[in-house]
């Protein structure tokens, strides 16, 4: 299997995986404060992977550089964005974290143009996320309704947020690339744990576990096992081979699988800007992925221009 069909193939696995969040982060934050959500969200992960590790016998890699890396990068892919996207989400509707999450991409293909030297922006590139956005607007818009929740902070939380996951895909691509894809993810939860849990006992507080409903832990447990540390196994392995503006685009395509996942265990009905949304976001990923070329035009010389 070539590599693009590959990192394809894998790019849908991790909207898969990170599609259903947004919901999940809703029913946790009903119950728990935001940092408990992210705290333990990375923590009960952490735990997974390192389990994981040991049960294989993969030690870590031992120098200064590849745990000042891990940690830079797991600030702004892990701990930041988690803490900032369930803030907001007690403040805005699921439905718009999911359209302003889909900045991630507009982000990341500006930082990447001018920080990684094979990832520069392209016309395909650019036309490929725009595309996506205006894909991403039309699947979401049947959800908007006169009555949805918002507050400026809470969109400026997102955004936030969108920025942070761009600087950490920029810097995994950079830095993280050559490492083992079980090692990167599993290191990165592991300090984040070491500095998440004593913010959270110092800030917030341990919340009380006995009067956590099962919807709730069951969500948190969900974030931590796929939506965190399944999912970042597989972030990492993308990364191997692909841009970060490539990977970028999976946010365009997580809140496809978050209404799948309504029609399916929820009887939601798709309507017709669902399907137009989602048509729309894979021909702005095969544009982005140059499965579909456009020929661009040429500029001629004007002869008059030409010396003899």
């Amino acid at each position: 299997m070539k590599a693009s069909s590959k990192n394809l193939i894998l790019l849908f696995v991790l909207a898969s995986l990170w599609g259903p969040s947004f919901l999940f982060i809703k029913i946790a934050v009903k119950e728990m404060s935001p940092v408990h959500v992210a705290t333990f969200r990375i923590f009960i992960a952490a735990i997974a992977l390192n389990l994981f590790l040991q049960i294989a016998g993969t030690p870590f890699k031992k120098s200064l550089k590849f745990w000042r890396d891990i940690t830079i990068s797991g600030i702004f892919s892990l701990s930041l964005p988690f803490m900032l996207i369930s803030w907001a989400e007690t403040h805005i509707d699921s439905a718009l974290a999911s359209i302003l999450n889909g900045l991630t991409p507009l982000f990341t293909i500006i930082m990447a143009n001018f920080l990684i030297a094979d990832d520069k922006m392209t016309k395909h590139k650019v036309i490929g996320t725009l595309l996506g956005f205006v894909g991403l607007l039309t699947l979401i818009s049947p959800h908007f309704s006169s009555h949805m929740s918002s507050s400026f902070l809470g969109i400026i939380a997102v955004v936030l947020a969108a920025v942070s996951y761009g600087i950490g895909m920029v810097y995994s691509r950079m830095k993280l690339r050559n490492v083992p894809p079980l090692h990167a993810p599993a290191a990165q939860l592991l300090v984040a744990s070491a500095y998440m849990l004593p913010l959270c006992i110092s800030t917030v507080g341990l919340p009380h576990f006995r009067e956590l409903s099962g919807s709730s832990i069951s969500s948190i447990l969900a974030l931590a096992l796929l939506g965190t540390a399944v999912a970042y196994v597989i972030f990492f392995k993308i990364i191997e081979s692909a841009s970060a503006s490539y990977l970028s685009y999976v946010t365009y395509l997580i809140p496809i699988y978050g209404i799948a996942l309504g029609v399916i265990f929820l009887k939601e009905s798709i309507s017709s800007e669902s399907i137009i949304g989602a048509l729309i976001i894979l021909i702005g990923l095969m544009i982005a992925n140059k499965t579909i070329k456009i020929p661009f035009k040429k500029k001629q010389l004007n002869n008059s221009s030409i010396k003899n």
